[in-house]
């Protein structure tokens, strides 16, 4: 297989992605999308939306697994927060499918912008340990997964950064149990949202392996890095936040030129 310039621009983004997802959660894959279409060249926001929701499902599961062994995980309220995630992950990705290009990215990009003032906020309970998850906070589990499932298949990203404030809203988990946790559902919503763009096509298989190959090495990096950092992660969060809304205004500015151009 003949690699050229755009396939390592594909492995060196998807090690961006896949170190962030790592370090800090899964802010990372709101990064994903501008990066396949304005780094990598992917000419359809479409394509660039499936090809990165599997890439970011397969980069998160890599890191679950680290953090899962580090006892980084609290399964009772991960999991039913990932399975009712699942539903609204494929109706927001059936009605993305079916928004114009330009106007995805230009939505897209107001996103990134309320995400990293969502990031900037973030905060968590101290310690390290798995909280018990009572009955009481099964039905915010559920609701706010769901809502968040929805809004992850619409743009493609795998929403850990909503994902890492909504189990802290419902359980008041710390923050490191929240980032592991948050994984189970990045990976969830990113499998049923490449799912999705499959069936239509929208899938650049090549590229997201090279992208995935890319994700597991800086996973790896990242989540060894992951505790070691715990103590800096709210400099880290704050850093990553300004980079986020910086992308964010770009790709809404870009959007909004194509739209008017």
């Amino acid at each position: 297989m003949e690699i050229d310039s755009s396939d390592l621009l594909a492995v060196c983004s998807g090690s961006l992605v896949g170190f962030i997802l790592g370090v800090i959660g899964g802010g990372g894959s709101i990064l994903a999308v501008p990066l396949l279409v304005y780094v990598v060249g992917v000419k359809s926001p479409h394509v660039a939306i499936g090809t990165g929701a599997l890439a970011v499902a397969v980069s998160a599961f890599a890191n679950l697994l680290d953090h899962a062994r580090r006892g980084h995980v609290c399964w009772p309220a991960a999991l039913p927060f990932a399975a009712s995630g699942v539903g609204g992950a494929i109706v927001g990705s059936t009605l993305g499918k079916h928004t114009d290009g330009q106007k995805l990215l230009t939505l897209f990009g107001l996103m990134m912008i309320v995400i990293a003032a969502m990031m900037a906020r973030r905060t968590g309970g101290d310690g390290a340990a798995p909280p018990k998850v009572g009955r009481h906070q099964i039905i915010p589990i559920l609701s706010i997964g769901a809502a968040v499932g929805l809004l992850a298949g619409f743009f493609g990203i795998g929403g850990g950064f909503l994902v890492v404030p909504g189990l802290i809203a419902a359980t008041a988990m710390p923050l490191i149990v929240a980032i592991g946790s948050s994984l189970v559902s990045v990976t969830a919503f990113g499998i049923s949202t490449a799912a999705n763009y499959a069936a239509s096509g929208l899938i650049d298989w090549r590229l997201a392996a090279l992208f995935v190959g890319g994700g597991i090495v800086g996973g790896l990096v990242g989540s060894r890095l992951a505790t070691f950092l715990a103590p800096k992660k709210r400099a880290l969060s704050l850093l990553f936040a300004a980079l986020v809304a910086t992308v964010g205004f770009y790709v809404t500015i870009r959007g909004i030129m194509n739209i008017i151009g």
